[in-house]
């Protein structure tokens, strides 16, 4: 195990953004275009991989109260900056937006799909103001910048680097959980998506009779259970739905740093845990996701939440006095659960899938303490962990093709 490639290789992966990750990257290679340019365009054209247009079509840009890429693409060319990487809208003010409406009518991008793009996460823009053109691409990363090259080899790996690694190297990571926890603080407060997250926190803190709530408080009530799901899609609601609050990311997806965050941190919170045990639980939930990640692709037709829930199911396991044995354990049961989750694109309604995923997560690591788990007598699951993750990174990469295929279709020729 090279400790310091997988340190470089999570500082490259756990990183803050604003705004959904896909039409940030879009907005990021107009800002880069915009500079090389020099000026500000006067005609533009994005091309885009149909799952980056995927993510892109109904998730909220921040500060705007707007959907989608038109929008994005219009402050990613008047005030966007690339030196803020998935940060780049980070100027945004009610000032701004103004003029990039009027801008967005004055200049209508051009947004086309490149159905033979290189790479599924895929964005290439042509910006010009008379005479001039200049270009810029985004391929294989959100911020197009070159990625770490270390592979991890297996979940062990992950598990004893967690274990080991110097607290004052991963302390960033408590950082983000903090950040992560403020935006679902932030959904609490206004009314961001479909309120769920918003919804959760009021029922379980209140016990009111004859109340519109008291049906749900009676089902979930004051428990950490119920404080777990209210964060973790509060967060999501916030940032799905455009508020201007960043989240730490991991792989590329605000989502995806929420949901092996929020609940591993609440845990270790509630339950009076010291920093070191949250840390390493913390690097455990995000070296995990990294690593299934890995073979899954950033983007594809499966659900980043089954990922992200997957990595805090580790982290609680081990903050419930599981060993690396608990872990494959609750990993298995993952797997065994909700592997099939579909990824419709970015919207305020993965709200609901931050949800399920993250209750499996629960459910998943209080069944691994007790040694109840699924086996290799039953679906994808094996006996060794690494080769049941792969079977289900092999369905999301290769299997799930022509299942994106169909979503995209359905969801460019809905009436």
């Amino acid at each position: 195990m090279n400790t310091n490639d997988i340190l470089n290789l999570l500082h490259q992966e756990v990183v803050p953004a604003i705004g959904c990750t896909e039409p940030m990257c879009v907005a990021l290679c107009v800002a880069r275009a915009k500079e090389q340019l020099g000026a500000e365009p006067d005609a533009i054209t994005v091309s885009v991989s149909k799952n980056i247009y995927k993510n892109a079509m109904g998730v909220g840009i921040p500060g705007t109260g707007m959907n989608g890429l038109p929008i994005a693409i219009a402050l990613g060319a008047t005030i966007g900056k690339s030196e803020y990487d998935l940060e780049v809208l980070r100027d945004t003010t009610p000032e701004a937006v103004a003029y990039a409406k009027s801008y967005m009518q004055r200049v209508p991008p051009m947004i086309t799909i490149e159905q033979d793009a290189p790479d599924l996460l895929y964005v290439h823009v042509v910006v010009s103001r008379e005479s001039r053109t200049a270009e810029a691409t985004i391929q294989g990363s959100h911020t197009g910048k070159p990625c770490e090259t270390y592979s991890i080899s297996n979940l062990k790996e992950v598990y004893d680097f967690a274990l080991n690694v110097p607290l004052s190297d991963v302390q960033f990571l408590m950082d983000g959980a903090k950040m992560n926890m403020a935006a679902a603080e932030k959904s609490f407060m206004g009314s961001y998506g479909h309120g769920l997250g918003r919804l959760l926190h009021t029922v379980s803190n209140q016990h009111l009779t004859n109340s519109p709530h008291t049906q749900m408080s009676n089902i979930f009530g004051d428990t950490l259970f119920t404080k777990i799901l209210c964060y973790t899609c509060g967060a999501c609601d916030a940032r799905m739905s455009g508020a201007m609050v960043p989240v730490m990311s991991n792989s590329g997806s605000g989502n995806q740093g929420i949901s092996c965050s929020i609940p591993v941190y609440l845990y270790a919170l509630e339950h009076n845990m010291d920093e070191e045990q949250t840390l390493r639980a913390l690097t455990l939930s995000n070296l995990t996701v990294i690593y299934i990640k890995q073979s899954l692709g950033r983007l594809s037709a499966l659900c980043g939440c089954v990922v992200a829930a997957t990595g805090s199911a580790a982290g609680l396991t081990y903050l419930m006095g599981g060993q690396y044995d608990e872990v494959t354990f609750a990993i298995k049961n993952m797997i065994a659960n909700i592997s099939g989750m579909i990824c419709d694109g970015a919207k305020p309604a993965c709200a609901l899938k931050v949800t399920s995923g993250v209750a499996t997560a629960v459910l998943s690591a209080s069944m691994a303490m007790h040694h109840s788990f699924a086996e290799a007598t039953e679906g994808i699951v094996e006996d060794d962990i690494d080769r049941t993750i792969h079977n289900l990174t092999r369905i999301g990469h290769d299997g799930m093709c022509q299942t994106d295929d169909l979503i995209i279709d359905i969801m460019t020729h809905k009436n």
